[in-house]
């Protein structure tokens, strides 16, 4: 994943607002305060919470 340092500093979690961390591993960006997971498709953010993975969920 090859996401500009720029870009990061300024995204924040859509649904609280909170900092979001990068997983490189799974190639997505992780709010830990909601526990969503916004993936990154062809290094290009998808932060749309409807396209997020709940981590609160078991087996995902």
């Amino acid at each position: 994943m090859n996401l500009d340092p720029a870009l990061l500093d300024i995204l924040v979690c859509p649904q609280c607002r909170a900092t979001l961390f990068v997983d490189d591993a799974a190639e997505e960006l992780v709010c830990n305060a909601c526990q969503l997971a916004y993936p990154v498709r062809g290094d290009i953010p998808v932060m749309l919470v409807d396209e997020a993975r709940d981590l609160s969920v078991k087996g995902t």
